[in-house]
């Protein structure tokens, strides 16, 4: 597993990261939870040193669970967590109609914080992230308080290293709250169809330096191939929302059009899809969810291949898709 810095952290972290999401169990359905356990077990095995949760992920579900199977290595320095606050009225995207009262005031900052430490059995966070954000907060009157919180946290040793989780398809709505010195990462939907990114926030990690950890890097399984016209999601399984009406049949059409690039130098579209991400020298880590052991050795096997060749990032561009079918909230 090879390893990249993380901004300016101190911290070089493996290029492939385990995304938590799947592991709290309340919205990613038809895994059994040891499945998830011995997925953690096997990133360890695999070389995978980043691991990001949240508390909304199953009510701190996910994040006990990761303290839990990572309690030695965290101990030992071989393994660094990420997790997020969330907006405490529960609404994603962040907009910029919401006051930071109802989103992230000075106190609930700390009470989070506190709740994650005692979750992930850590004395000190290795990177906390406010869980959605939008820079229209910054002229809040409320935002200096909530921003001397964040200040104590990291002074006290709770919090070592904050970032900022961005709006999902939408990185213009952080680049300002980015420039802060105290804000070393940032997380973001980047892959094939979404490039966003690449306008202005690249440009901006290349600048501080910034660790970018990028999310999403399937399309929430779409770039994988599984998603199927036909597909059926477990009952109370998100996606069945995020795919729903004709969306299904869309992303078999977009996805078998990718797969027309498939051969010798890439051999499946999980692999296509995380050395895209892995192309861009910008980028610490990627994230993908990973709930079963199998398909954590399958995603590792994406960094010892390294990045894309100049001809096949060519061939990608047109794929660019333009898209948000996440909820409003």
């Amino acid at each position: 597993m090879k390893t990249r810095p993380l901004g300016g952290t101190g911290y070089r972290v493996s290029e492939i990261g385990f995304g938590g999401w799947g592991l709290g169990g309340e919205m990613w359905r038809g895994v059994d939870e040891s499945e998830g356990r011995k997925a953690v077990r096997e990133a360890i095995e695999q070389g995978i040193t980043f691991f990001d949760t949240a508390l909304a992920y199953g009510n701190g579900h996910s994040e006990r669970l990761i303290g839990e199977e990572l309690k030695h290595e965290i101990r030992a320095g071989k393994a660094i967590v990420a997790t997020k606050i969330p907006p405490k009225n529960r609404q994603w995207p962040g907009k910029a109609s919401y006051k930071l009262s109802d989103v992230f005031p000075a106190k609930y900052i700390v009470s989070c914080t506190e709740q994650s430490l005692k979750n992930l059995r850590m004395e000190a966070l290795h990177v906390q992230q406010l869980h959605v954000w939008n820079d229209a907060w910054l002229s809040d009157p409320d935002w200096q308080a909530a921003y001397g919180q964040i200040v104590r946290l990291k002074e006290e040793g709770k919090v070592l290293h904050w970032g900022i989780s961005i709006n999902d398809h939408a990185p213009e709505t952080a680049l300002r709250v980015l420039t802060d010195p105290i804000f070393e990462t940032a997380q973001v939907i980047y892959n094939i169809y979404d490039r966003s990114p690449e306008k202005a926030l690249f440009a901006l990690a290349k600048q501080k330096p910034l660790g970018i950890i990028v999310r999403v890097p399937f399309d929430e399984g779409a770039l994988t191939g599984q998603i199927k016209a036909d597909t059926v999601f477990p009952a109370g399984d998100w996606r069945a929302g995020y795919f729903a009406g004709d969306r299904k049949a869309e992303a078999e059409r977009r996805v078998k059009a990718l797969a027309t690039v498939l051969g010798d130098q890439v051999e499946t579209l999980p692999e296509l899809a995380l050395r895209f991400c892995l192309s861009a020298p910008e980028v610490s880590t990627v994230i993908p969810g990973m709930r079963r052991p199998a398909h954590v050795r399958q995603n590792t096997l994406a960094s010892t291949k390294g990045s894309l060749p100049p001809a096949m990032l060519a061939k990608l561009k047109p794929h660019a898709w333009d898209k948000n079918w996440y909820p409003e909230d």
